[in-house]
């Protein structure tokens, strides 16, 4: 006999985590897990901290397009030593993922500064008001 880790001290959460549920149900919850993310809001920026244990800074990618900012991690189990036996659970993630934030559409590559330290992204987006559209051209009746 074999004892079932279980991270929660719940039997039916973790029977309804098994990959065999694919569809988000009430019991199981979205794989929100990977890209853990604190956005905390500043006088004049937002800070956005990412928890990516285990990830290298050459497997990190940040592009901006459209006003979205999308950070996208990649890694691979070809780290992983080759060990005998087999797994009765694996919760670490091996893959690509990626997350998008809005920050606007004034803001450009030179507007944030990102950093990657023991794991952890930082990024810091500045707060640029919108620019107010101009107003609407209005046209004057010749009589």
């Amino acid at each position: 006999m074999f004892m079932i880790p279980r991270k929660n001290h719940d039997l039916w959460e973790d029977i309804f985590d098994d990959p065999f549920f694919s569809e988000p149900t009430p019991f199981r919850r979205p794989e929100t897990h990977i890209m853990k993310t604190d956005v905390k809001e500043l006088k004049d920026k937002f800070e956005i901290t990412i928890d990516l244990p285990g990830y290298e800074k050459e497997n990190l990618d940040m592009s901006i397009e459209d006003g979205y900012l999308t950070v996208h991690a990649k890694t691979s189990k070809e780290n992983e030593e080759k060990e005998e036996g087999k797994f009765v659970r694996k919760e670490r993630f091996f893959g690509e993922c990626s997350r998008s934030f809005y920050v606007g559409d004034d803001v450009t590559e030179e507007d944030i500064k990102a950093s990657f330290k023991n794991g952890t992204l930082k990024i810091d987006v500045p707060k640029k008001e919108e620019k107010k559209a101009l107003p609407e051209k209005k046209y004057i009746t010749i009589e």
